[in-house]
């Protein structure tokens, strides 16, 4: 079975389920409650740049390829 990276990276779900992961396994190991608030912050941040990148990176794929079907019927 292949994983889709593109689809897992712009989940919100997915990156919600890593920040699940991150910060209680960092208040685990003694790290502030407010460094961990602000790792997760960071992680959020990340993934909505990753997600907007990717998703523009599609509709840029998606327009190009209609583009060249348009050329070829004219």
């Amino acid at each position: 079975m292949k994983i889709d990276w593109k689809r897992k990276l712009t989940s919100r779900k997915f990156w919600v389920a890593v920040i699940g992961f991150v910060v209680p396994l960092l208040l685990s190991f003694g790290v502030a409650e407010s460094v961990a608030t602000q790792i997760s912050g960071v992680i959020m941040s990340g993934a909505t740049c990753i997600a907007y990148i990717l998703g523009e990176g599609l509709v840029d794929a998606e327009s190009s390829v209609n583009a060249k079907e348009t050329d070829k019927k004219d």
